[in-house]
């Protein structure tokens, strides 16, 4: 069985929250996982599995603590080589075009290394869901297979 590494991208804490949430439900799974919040490229060239969780900051952009992380992915492009992936993205739809824009550029980074989503990018409207985790947790237990076999 596959752990878990869950990473991050938060503005002001509600993704963090979300993914600590998600954490303690793989944990009462026997799930090994962590939570990521200012990772190192070597965090995810080692994770058996990756779970994005982000909310979207600017223009549809990844958050500040993400940045340079995401950066760092791009510049040295660690091929996946078929790794399960999950992309959970916090937005809010009154933006617009930039609606979950920091889930979406994971999404598609992650396709670009070649990884294997077990699901389609999930999206989590602000303007519908107030607690966010009431969404993402169950969608994560949904999906814990084809992250960790």
């Amino acid at each position: 069985m596959r752990s878990v590494s869950i990473f991050a991208g938060s503005v002001y804490g509600n993704a963090q929250h979300v993914a600590e949430e998600v954490n303690d439900m793989l944990s009462a799974q026997g799930i090994e996982s962590e939570v990521y919040t200012d990772p190192e490229t070597d965090d995810f060239v080692n994770a058996e599995s990756v779970l994005i969780i982000t909310s979207t900051t600017g223009q549809g952009d990844v958050p500040p603590n993400l940045e340079l992380f995401f950066s760092d992915l791009q510049d040295s492009f660690p091929l996946m080589d078929g790794k399960p992936f999950a992309v959970a993205a916090l937005g809010d739809s009154s933006y617009g075009d930039s609606y979950c824009g920091g889930g979406r550029q994971f999404f598609d980074l992650l396709t670009e290394l070649q990884g294997k989503p077990v699901a389609e990018m999930f999206e989590v409207d602000a303007i519908e869901t107030l607690a966010a985790e009431e969404e993402v947790v169950p969608w994560v237990k949904s999906i814990t297979s084809g992250l960790t076999e």
